[in-house]
């Protein structure tokens, strides 16, 4: 496809993302930080986004349905400890007694990954990632109505959970679309994915058009969503299948976006990172994809195994290829006292003594591993993590950043003050080479952790801010991509409050902004905050 032709889709798909996603904000109300304080922010600009109907209806939709998937297992879980509470109450006390004579005497750590060959990796691939789902009605399944459906055999394995919506009311598509995905699918089974890609972008197209649903000024934008998705999924596979992960990684990015609840979409952008060696956010998706299968019912336990597997798999690589730091995870049971911490230093400091420079223990957020989670058994194992630098400034940051009540980062000396461009360059290598990286590989753990909802999102998008000044365009649009897909994910991984939620809103309004190239008198919502930490 040639440049014009691009920048015709990419537009039109930015038009339908604003129509479908961005929820109606309350233009008299002033952005919300996640400080201690309400009056920290007094002064900041008032967010000026308003979408219509369109737009309240489908963020009222996803927040009410996530609620109600977290009310459903939570009362799921208080069951079933009710039931054990009794019977298990004895050996409980008697397993934590035995996890904190373990950390106060031996601290035991990770045993060495056990390497996962790469054709174990590539069979998980063929099984959850290449699936060619044919039918779009499964994008239409309510996730809070999949709990506690039975799957088996292969059916669990290569679709997801069935929907018991009634598939005569399921929304009729678009005839026009209909034969356009018909023709895509079948050049897809026939191996043609260059001619599959063409033919699915085209269906992108109708899509964003207006030429999704038979009855368009009827449709909600639930259903207009969940059909882009399923094409934006497509399109990962085909581009996965010509080896061309770096043009399959906007469109996972976006898959996620319209549909931040079906696992698969999640496992898709693992495999994408995979592709493009990036290890750390591979595991993450990864991990993401397993704990939304549980949430959204998935009860196949050999479908969570082989994510689990993959999971495991990423976390090794990224361990194994990096040199800046170590890494060492210490299990526990009861709350992390202060001695503690030093006992798991001197540990690590005997076991890892090349990366003693500086050394780090993350007590802000628990970690889980792929070996050990069980997200039915709350809470489930959890682990310390240390890690260990070989130059002391590569970790410094890393207490900077637990310290601070925003979820931002900078070491900018003036800050009121514009960057040159050496400035920028130089803030920009830090952040891109030392800060992600590190942080990336502490989120491939931690589901969500004591961190404000944003962190891990904001650097993203100071990053974005970086690379937008060097005029770096297309890496811009990904970073803010990757950002939009992980600020859709965050409302099903942790509780948030009002505040958040609204930060949220004014974060994805923002981002869709930059993505568009829409200019501002007023400045973005991560740049007012960066201003206000320093």
């Amino acid at each position: 496809m040639d440049s014009g032709k691009s920048r015709s889709l990419e537009t039109t798909v930015k038009r339908v993302y604003r129509d479908l996603l961005l929820p109606k904000i309350n233009t008299s109300k002033k952005m919300s930080t996640l400080t201690n304080s309400p009056s920290s922010l007094e002064g900041t600009p008032g967010i000026k986004k308003n979408s219509g109907e369109m737009q309240a209806e489908a963020s009222a939709e996803r927040v009410k349905l996530t609620k109600s998937i977290k009310d459903k297992q939570n009362n799921e879980l208080e069951k079933v400890a009710l039931k054990r509470k009794a019977d298990s109450e004895e050996k409980l006390v008697g397993k934590k007694e035995a996890k904190i004579m373990e950390l106060d005497n031996q601290l035991v750590t990770t045993v060495p990954l056990p390497h996962i060959p790469l054709k174990n990796i590539m069979d998980v691939e063929m099984k959850l990632v290449y699936v060619d789902e044919e039918d779009v009605s499964y994008e239409f399944a309510q996730p809070n109505m999949c709990l506690g459906l039975q799957a088996t055999g292969q059916t669990a394995t290569t679709m997801p959970p069935a929907s018991p919506r009634d598939l005569t009311t399921l929304p009729q598509i678009d005839k026009w679309l209909q034969v356009a995905l018909k023709d895509a699918s079948s050049c897809y089974r026939q191996k043609k994915y260059a001619v599959a890609a063409g033919q699915f972008r085209t269906a992108l197209e109708l899509c964003s058009k207006g030429a999704a649903l038979g009855k368009p000024f009827e449709a909600h934008a639930e259903d207009i969503a969940s059909i882009a998705s399923f094409i934006e999924t497509k399109l990962v596979t085909c581009y996965l299948r010509m080896r061309k992960p770096d043009l399959a990684l906007n469109h996972a990015h976006r898959s996620i976006v319209l549909n931040p609840a079906y696992f698969r979409n999640h496992l898709r952008q693992a495999a994408v990172f995979r592709c493009l060696e990036r290890y750390s956010e591979a595991a993450r998706s990864a991990m993401i994809a397993d704990y939304m299968f549980w949430l959204c019912g998935g009860s196949e336990h050999s479908v969570s195994k082989l994510i689990k597997l993959y999971w495991q798999a990423m976390i090794e690589e990224a361990i194994t290829r990096a040199e800046a730091f170590s890494v060492m995870y210490t299990p526990f049971a009861t709350r992390i006292k202060p001695e503690n911490t030093e006992k798991v230093k001197e540990v690590f400091m005997r076991t890892h003594p090349a990366y003693v420079d500086c050394i780090y223990t993350d007590t802000q957020g628990l970690h889980v591993l792929p070996q050990t989670a069980d997200w039915s058994c709350f809470p489930p194992q959890q682990y310390l993590l240390t890690l260990g630098f070989k130059n002391k400034e590569d970790g410094k940051f890393l207490e900077k950043v637990s310290s601070r009540k925003l979820p931002t980062y900078t070491e900018h000396k003036t800050p009121f003050s514009p960057l040159t461009r050496e400035d920028t360059v130089r803030h920009m290598e830090t952040v891109g080479k030392r800060i992600l990286p590190i942080l990336d590989f502490i989120r491939s753990t931690q589901l969500n952790g004591n961190f404000h909802a944003c962190s891990g999102v904001m650097e993203k998008l100071h990053y974005a801010s970086l690379l937008s000044r060097l005029q770096r365009v297309k890496e811009q649009a990904q970073v803010i991509n990757q950002a939009m897909a992980e600020l859709a994910t965050v409302p099903y991984l942790q509780d948030i409050s009002q505040q958040e939620a609204e930060l949220l809103q004014s974060l994805m309004a923002d981002a869709m902004d930059t993505l568009e190239g829409r200019k501002s008198d007023k400045e973005r919502v991560w740049n007012t905050i960066q201003k206000v930490q320093r």
